[in-house]
Parts: structure tokens; sequence; C-alpha cells
């Protein structure tokens, strides 16, 4: 073939490709410092310690953002919990509900129902089951396809389970999450796909994940306030979470359920911008179906 028409060719094709694909050719050095040596605002609360920065000269990823991260140490006396319920509930709600440290939003749900869209069970009772795809009712979706373990000390522990929808129904555990992509798991990038926008476009996310000392982290990235925090891609997030520390990692309910509270911060708890009134506030927060806690031993 003609050199010439070769070399057109290969520049269609780049052209064409989504920025997702040439921005991963990016050099990340100099966000990876920046967000490292951020000015962190830190608290060092009961039993966990809560940071939190906001970016505003496009230091990472080119992009003005605002991060909330919680970190609970391997020794602490705070314990992780799963709650939910059949009504559509603020995570606020549920974390005062429960005289909860701290919370964040959990997994999917249908927002027209309420009812949990993956694998849920909370104190031995199954309260929600991986929903087939419309032309595959045997192996489960792209969202469901990590696992997070309450051990009974209630420290988290991650799996990646099976294909098939009813994997979780053989484990013995009493508290189970099921979410996803996972995004991290013993330090390695598990690969995501990128043809989904859910993947590669930038939204508000919140995660939790492992440090190697047993550290927890949950982390909320605000997105979908233009200026303000432009939100995250899953390649971005994952970036993230390993320059935090983590080892293990799961992207949990994200866009306008992405939430944090912490107790007598905020407002009214509220310490992150929850994006479903369209303005930079705490106002913000979504009615979701379940959370995962922050609480006392």
């Amino acid at each position: 073939m003609n050199p010439r028409l070769l070399t057109t060719l290969a520049l269609l094709l780049l052209l064409t490709l989504p920025t997702r694909y040439v921005a991963a050719q990016r050099d990340y050095t100099a966000d990876s410092i920046a967000f490292v040596n951020a000015d962190w605002h830190t608290d060092t609360l009961d039993g966990f310690r809560f940071m939190h920065h906001h970016f505003m000269q496009r230091q990472v990823f080119n992009s003005n953002q605002y991060f909330s991260i919680i970190e609970i140490p391997s020794g602490s006396s705070s314990r992780l919990a799963f709650v939910a319920d059949s009504l559509l509930t603020t995570v606020a709600s549920f974390a005062t509900r429960d005289s909860a440290l701290a919370a964040i939003n959990g997994s999917y749900f249908d927002m027209r129902t309420g009812v949990p869209v993956c694998y849920l069970r909370i104190a031995g009772q199954e309260l929600g089951e991986n929903t087939p795809a419309q032309h595959d009712s045997l192996n489960r979706k792209y969202y469901q396809y990590a696992t997070i373990r309450l051990l009974p000390s209630r420290r988290p522990r991650f799996v990646v389970p099976d294909s098939l929808r009813t994997f979780e129904r053989t484990m013995p555990d009493s508290n189970i999450m099921t979410a996803g992509p996972m995004l991290i798991r013993k330090g390695m990038d598990i690969p995501q796909r990128l043809d989904r926008r859910f993947v590669y476009a930038r939204h508000p996310r919140t995660a939790i994940g492992l440090k190697p000392d047993g550290t927890v982290v949950m982390l909320v990235a605000d997105g979908r306030h233009r200026g303000e925090a432009e939100g995250l891609s899953l390649p971005e997030l994952t970036r993230i979470l390993h320059w935090i520390g983590c080892c293990d990692a799961v992207n949990l309910d994200g866009g306008g359920s992405s939430t944090m509270y912490i107790k007598e911060r905020g407002t009214g708890g509220i310490v992150n911008h929850p994006a479903d009134n369209g303005r930079f506030d705490t106002g913000g927060q979504r009615r979701v179906a379940n959370a995962i806690l922050v609480t006392k031993r």
C-alpha cells in the first residue's frame, strides 16, 4: 500500500479514537505530585481521618476537582456496616438513624422502584439480587463484578466474583454488597470496558478501597459542577486510588448518588457537593437504597 496513504489512514484513526484513548498516553507525573502534595484539610476524628481538598488550578487531569476522603486505620475501633431501606433515603438520614460517625452511598438501585440491582445481604437477610441483562439471565452485568464482604470484625474484604449472577449465594458471610467494577486487585489495575460512557465519561464517583496495611479508604469525587468539580472517568478514579495507596478498590454507585456524611461536620453532616440539585453546595442529596456506615465497635 502507498506509504502516504498509510500515514493518512493512521492519522484518521488517531483522530477518530475517543479522547479517553489519547489521554491514556499522557504522563501523569505532574498530576500525581499535585495530588499528593496538596494542602489537604485534615481532621482526625473518632477512629478515622477525614481529608478534603478543592483543586482549582486544573492540576489534576487538566480539570478542577473536589475530593473527600475517609481513612480508617487497621487498628481503629471504627467499623463498617451496610444499611438499606425499602424506601429511598438520604445518606444523612441513614447515618443519623443509626448514630453513625460517617457514611457514603452504597451500591446501585432502580431509581423508580428503589429495588437494589446488585446482590445485597445484611445481617444474613438477602435484600437484593444481581438483576439479569435483557438477553442473558445467567451472567452478571458489567457493574456487578465486585463483591464486598464484611468479616465478623466488620472490616471489608473484596472478591472478584465469577460471571454467574448467583455466585454470592454460595458465600457464607452475613453482610455482602456487590457493586463494581473492581478497579484494583492486589495492586494491579483491572481492565475496563472503554467502549462504555459509564467508564470513560466524567461523573461524580464513590469508591471504597484497602491499603496494604489494612487501612480502609472511602472516597467521593464530586462532579457535574462545571468550573468547580468536573468528576472522573473510571481510569482517572483508578489513578487517584493508586495515588492514595490502595491495593484493592471497588467502584460504587456514583453520579447524583455520590455523597459523604461526617457527623458534626459540613452542613447537616454533608461534606461534599452532591450533584442532584445542580448547584455546588451541600443541598443536592439524592435518596438512595443503601449506604455504607462508619460506626463504633
